[in-house]
């Protein structure tokens, strides 16, 4: 619950782009593996319980003054109103993380510590206040590394799963981000009393006590979310504040405009009409006649007044987020009154997938694909699918980038993947570069001379006019575009989403820095971390990586198939948590059952990560034959139950290694669960970032999926090749 507040949180902040998030992904699993491998020196500590119980404490109540932070501080440290580059966003995320995630790591190496202990001598529950530390092993009696690990295992993925859906499914539309996650904080609370009366350490009881009355009092004294939402936007007047799947809406007026800002990113504005008439008219006089139109996003925006003008018969208008809609009802009261306005709640792919009707004009009024989600609507994929509803003649218009007297490097290769992309489907494609650069394509011939058409039909307009339109389409500012896209580049598509990659480029270019010399930093202590792990580690190292990332191509692979993630991301992490769970719990349960030696387990080991290589390469395939049933079928529900299944089947894997991984250690189960948790998490964070800011959008899903396949290769040879200790 913690991590998808604090996600939501944070990517408010720092432009919400998936390089971001796999930037907090990434550093949130570092950080936590750190955490376990801090964990390891709890074999000093004289008394663990002690330790165990302050840090569960302050599980209960950093995150709420993480949220806090994150709110109030960004206008302190960066520049307001400015985008924030990667860098900055790297050591700010590593900031803000690192208090939770080192604490909720180390928790889980004492965990192991202590039930090890526990479970050889249950008498000190309830009878003292000391845990003696073990340095050769379990204690005699006591509990083996893989029931041990194991059980924390299975215990800590099922909190997650159960956080998780409570989080999506059922606190989220109730409850802001503070009042939500007073939940586990006085959960948390509660245990650690319960835990502290236990192992009767009194005086840390008391003051846990002492701490929740003055959190209730504390929140009750003032509402901290209204507190810092106003913090955030400074002299403006915060009007709307609340939370769907799909984010943080927040609407706030400013010198009489209204802002309608998602997860930091601007959506929708009052008195933007050039905006609107731009997104409309290049379209709309290419087809003055055209009597049904489709809006895909935008249509708070003044697009659909622009729209009416051409006097359609009917306007559909498709919006993702339900809650943009009710605020924007709320506060644009007058913007959608037209009742031939068709109003349609859901994703827009999923839309035109779904639907018979035949469109004359569709406006795909999106921003930029900074994100999978959005890069869907600019692949070959999604024209192929606003082709088939296209009435003959049919005209398409989007977006990209902005053009402002000058085409850099970085946004002609955008510019040339999204013409040649468009033009592989159909037989025209105009572009105007006006304040975006827009994309009109149709099967018919299209005209260049917007003035004549828009003074024909005698619409009128406030930017869209003659002198505006001869600055915009000037023959320098033409020839800057044919220079653009004449130049060699690729075709964008679902699952090879090269446009995502390149507008990734286009950003960062906008700020100074040198990524790379951390990235290369990174490399090389990597390289040595992995010199220096021993066989069923760098198997966990493996697993985990490919946790990450089969997880990342699973989830982009139901956006897919089925159309918009959010509502669903609930369940189908879920079940890959389930799959932890269920693999770790039943492993667990054949080690007990069979004293194998260690050669069996090393052998079982290096099966398990050959069936994820296995798994790895199949996927793609699998995909395809996906995508060919859910087209024939038109039917959301192959997405549905295929691809939750086979995240729990990549689940199930993972976490059958854990156990096994464990019993090939000698060591006592803090020296374990310190170098297994910590590879675990590595691998995981290694994936979470590579797949998602490079190996997804340069090699495509199949080359994602044979990386992670040889990585898993190598990761089953490990044990096979090495003579493991017993």
């Amino acid at each position: 619950m913690t991590q998808l507040a604090l996600m939501q949180e944070l990517l408010g902040v720092f432009n919400g782009n998936e390089l971001v998030l796999g930037v907090i992904l990434s550093e949130w699993l570092f950080l936590t593996g750190l955490g376990a491998w801090l964990g390891g020196t709890t074999r000093r500590l004289k008394h663990p319980a002690d330790a165990f119980v302050l840090a569960q404490a302050l599980i209960a109540i950093l995150p709420l003054g993480q949220v806090f932070a994150v709110r109030t501080l960004c206008n302190v440290i960066f520049i307001r109103g400015a985008d924030v580059g990667l860098m900055p966003a790297i050591f700010a995320c590593l900031v803000l993380l690192a208090p939770y995630c080192l604490v909720s790591g180390f928790l889980l190496t004492l965990a192991c510590a202590m039930l090890g202990v526990v479970s050889a001598a249950p008498r000190v529950w309830g009878e003292s206040t000391q845990l003696a530390p073990t340095e050769a092993g379990p204690p005699e009696g006591g509990t083996p590394n893989s029931a041990v690990m194991g059980s924390v295992y299975v215990a800590d993925s099922l909190g997650s799963i159960l956080g998780g859906m409570l989080f999506s499914l059922v606190l989220l539309p109730l409850l802001d981000h503070f009042a939500l996650l007073c939940v586990p904080a006085f959960l948390n609370l509660a245990l650690t009393t319960l835990v502290a009366w236990r192992f009767q350490l009194k005086w840390i009881g008391k003051l846990v006590l002492l701490l929740a009355t003055g959190l209730a009092g504390l929140l009750l004294a003032f509402t901290p979310d209204a507190v810092s939402t106003a913090l955030q936007f400074p002299n403006q007047t915060v009007l709307f504040c609340g939370h769907s799947p799909y984010g943080r809406l927040v609407v706030t007026r400013q010198n009489g405009q209204l802002n309608f800002i998602e997860n930091g990113v601007p959506v929708v504005s009052s008195h933007q009409t050039e905006e609107a008439e731009e997104a409309v008219h290049y379209a709309m006089v290419q087809r003055p006649d055209g009597r049904r139109v489709l809006l895909v996003g935008g249509g708070f925006s003044g697009a659909v007044a622009e729209v009416f003008k051409y006097h359609p018969a009917e306007v559909t208008y498709v919006e993702l987020d339900p809650m943009i809609i009710e605020a924007g009802r709320r506060f644009l009261p007058g913007t959608l009154s037209d009742q031939q306005v068709k109003l349609v709640n859901t994703d827009g792919r999923l839309f035109l997938r779904q639907t018979v009707a035949i469109y004359d004009v569709v406006l795909v009024n999106l921003p930029d694909p900074s994100t999978f989600q959005l890069n869907r609507f600019y692949t070959t994929e999604f024209f192929r699918e606003v082709k088939r509803r296209l009435s003959p003649g049919g005209v398409l218009c989007f977006a990209l980038g902005h053009y402002e007297n000058f085409v850099s490097p970085e946004l002609a290769r955008m510019l040339a993947t999204a013409h040649r992309t468009a033009q592989s489907v159909f037989s025209h494609v105009l572009m105007i570069p006006g304040g975006r650069v827009f994309f009109i394509a149709s099967e018919h011939p299209l005209s260049a001379d917007i003035a004549s058409l828009l003074e024909q039909r005698h619409i009128t307009t406030k930017l869209v006019k003659r002198h505006y339109l001869e600055a915009i389409l000037a023959l320098d500012r033409l020839a800057d575009l044919r220079r653009a896209v004449e130049q060699p580049s690729k075709l964008n598509a679902d699952f090879n989403p090269i446009l995502y990659f390149l507008h990734l480029r286009h950003w960062l270019s906008q700020f100074d820095g040198k990524p790379w010399l951390i990235v290369t930093g990174l490399a090389v202590l990597l390289m040595f971390y992995l010199g220096r792990l021993r066989a069923p580690a760098f198997t966990v190292f493996a697993s985990g990586f490919a946790a990450s990332a089969l997880e990342v191509v699973l989830l982009l692979g139901f956006q897919v198939l089925h159309g918009s993630l959010y509502r669903q991301l609930g369940v189908v992490v879920a079940m890959f948590m389930a799959g932890l769970a269920a693999g770790a719990y039943g492993m667990a349960r054949v080690l007990a059952r069979q004293r194998s030696c260690h050669a069996n387990h090393a052998q079982r080991l290096a099966w398990i990560a050959f069936a994820i290589a296995g798994l790895a390469t199949a996927l793609p395939f699998l995909f395809s034959g996906l995508g060919h049933w859910s087209l024939a079928a038109a039917s959301p529900l192959v997405a549905l139950t295929a691809v939750p299944l086979l995240t729990f089947l990549v689940g199930l894997l993972v976490g059958m290694e854990f156990p096994l991984a464990g019993a090939l250690e000698s060591q006592n189960p803090v020296e374990t669960a310190s170098r297994l948790y910590t590879a675990d998490f590595a691998g995981a964070c290694l994936g979470a970032l590579l797949a998602s800011a490079w190996l997804i959008p340069v090699w495509g899903v199949t080359g994602t999926c044979a990386f992670v396949a040889a990585l898993n290769l190598l990761g089953g040879a490990a044990p096979l090749s090495c003579r493991v200790r017993s």
